[in-house]
């Protein structure tokens, strides 16, 4: 039987769900997340579940009856890569908690003990339908740490947000930065051939690890080498940050070599060149609609990557759009409509059921968490965006934003919009 490497979680979730009464949106386009549309459909909200998908469903008694004629349910957002809280605003050096930068490897860290509630990127995404993402270190080192899920909900600790049941990712970067970052200081890795060196001196030593973990005498504790023992394990998710197509076959020969599963590569500006093989391994690209060239491993792009992703050995590729950007995160609603667009110029028709996978159901995929959000389906987190129209316009704002149930964020009520220390006493601009 195969030995778990990781036990209890020392530092658990304390995220409570908001009381919240039942909740109706009546007569609203639903876009479920599984590819299925419905129109001039209803969805009971309850008990921070959802409870009832249909038509012409009664209200309970206590029900807050929201009329949405006109409007666009979706599942709420998922950001899988995101720094706030690690890199909060103001952007001060005090606050820059995101990468360990005292060695290539630092898979003993983790992003959640960075991060801090109080940053004002978790109410603007809110505002953008953003209702979880993963908090990741940075890309300094070839392997960085653990990244959190978390709720995007408003706690004065980090655990109060911290999404019950969830795994945990490995962060990993291929290419420019970790060389950049070390070779600038004379030392490994310098190259490229340093980097892969790099990782896998580290998954030896992880492997020995877990070899002895399932041994008459457990070793002690390693807090770098349990992370990623559990990584080779699958328990946890191994997130790498990569443009390059042939860095990317590199990675997927590397987890071939020690045993893991690769859930995502990020930015992937070149996943286009590798699509069937992503899609091969189960491996999902989270990418961006169109920004690149800000360095060299990031030219190679075109602007029907996204799309290419997603159609790869006929529809079984993963596509997800995500942000890395505190901007971004606010509208990746218009991120993924871009992709659209340009699909359309293609003369590919992309349905609004198919795109919204790559905000929902597709990132909950990547995060292993998709048997709690993701869809509107019976039974799972009630975690919902009502949009004032179709979310892929370049008009469409998130009018309510529930979260388990729960209300808190509302477009036309000032009680209901986030407000943090920071921005208290600042004028309009």
């Amino acid at each position: 039987s195969r030995t778990t490497v990781l036990k209890q979680d020392p530092y658990p979730s304390t995220y409570q769900p908001l009381a919240a009464p039942p909740t109706l949106i009546r007569n609203a386009t639903l876009l479920i997340g599984d590819g299925t549309r419905l129109e001039g459909a209803d969805l009971l909200l309850r008990e921070g579940r959802i409870a009832r998908i249909g038509r012409g469903l009664e209200a309970p008694r206590d029900a807050v009856v929201v009329e949405a004629a006109g409007k666009w349910v979706t599942p709420g957002l998922i950001d899988v890569h995101s720094h706030l809280g690690v890199y909060p605003s103001p952007g001060l050096q005090a606050h820059q908690d995101g990468n360990e930068m005292t060695s290539p490897v630092t898979s003993q860290v983790w992003a959640e003990h960075g991060v801090w509630p109080q940053d004002p990127g978790f109410g603007t995404a809110l505002a953008g339908g953003v209702t979880s993402m993963l908090i990741l270190p940075g890309s300094a080192n070839l392997i960085g740490g653990r990244g959190v899920v978390l709720k995007n909900v408003p706690a004065t600790t980090y655990q109060q947000m911290k999404f019950p049941g969830a795994p945990w990712s490995l962060k990993m970067a291929c290419g420019e930065n970790p060389k950049r970052v070390y070779g600038g200081r004379g030392s490994a890795p310098m190259t490229r051939m340093g980097n892969v060196a790099g990782y896998r001196n580290a998954f030896i030593e992880a492997r020995e690890y877990l070899k002895k973990l399932g041994g008459k005498e457990a070793p002690t504790q390693d807090l770098r080498l349990e992370t990623l023992a559990a990584a080779i394990n699958g328990e946890i998710q191994v997130q790498i940050h990569c443009y390059r197509a042939d860095e990317m076959a590199i990675m997927l020969d590397l987890a071939k070599e020690f045993g893991f599963r690769v859930a995502a590569f990020h930015h992937g500006v070149e996943a286009y060149k590798i699509a069937d093989e992503m899609a091969d391994a189960g491996t999902c690209g989270a990418l961006w609609a169109d920004w690149w060239g800000f360095k060299a491993e990031a030219y190679d792009a075109v602007q029907e990557n996204i799309l290419i992703v997603d159609r790869a050995r006929n529809g079984r590729g993963c596509a997800v759009v995500h942000s890395d950007s505190p901007e971004g995160i606010q509208r990746l609603n218009q991120e993924a409509g871009k992709v659209i667009g340009v699909a359309r110029r293609a003369g590919i028709e992309v349905a609004p059921e198919q795109a919204i996978r790559w905000l929902t159901a597709n990132a909950a995929r990547v995060l292993g968490i998709e048997a709690q959000v993701g869809t509107l389906e019976r039974g799972k987190m009630a975690d919902v965006v009502l949009w004032n129209q179709n979310p892929f316009s370049v008009y469409a704002k998130a009018e309510k934003v529930w979260i388990d149930g729960a209300l808190l964020y509302d477009r036309a009520d000032p009680a209901r919009q986030p407000t943090y220390d920071f921005m208290l006493g600042q004028e309009p601009l």
